[in-house]
């Protein structure tokens, strides 16, 4: 007995386990991804230290080292009060 009737050509009884397994693959092929924001870039470049400043602090070394580098009192306390105030 042959049974046809409207829309039998299109009909595929696996079609649902068909569309699981390719849902399947799809997740299975996405990886992790890192997104770093502008404002973190921008960060992360300011803890680069400077050429100029690299060689401000090798001078104070040198002078503490060598017994040279003197504190100015003065212009340290008008700094912790600029700082405070």
């Amino acid at each position: 007995m042959k049974i046809q009737g409207p829309n039998q050509s299109g009909f595929n009884p696996y079609t649902k386990q068909l569309k699981q397994q390719a849902d399947l693959q799809k997740a299975s092929q996405r990886q992790d991804k890192l997104e770093i924001s502008p404002e973190a870039k921008r960060l992360q470049e300011g803890d680069k230290i400077q050429a100029s400043r690299q060689s401000h602090v090798e001078q104070i070394k040198a002078a503490v080292q060598n017994g040279e580098y003197k504190v100015d009192a003065e212009k340290t306390a008008k700094k912790m009060m600029d700082f405070w105030s």
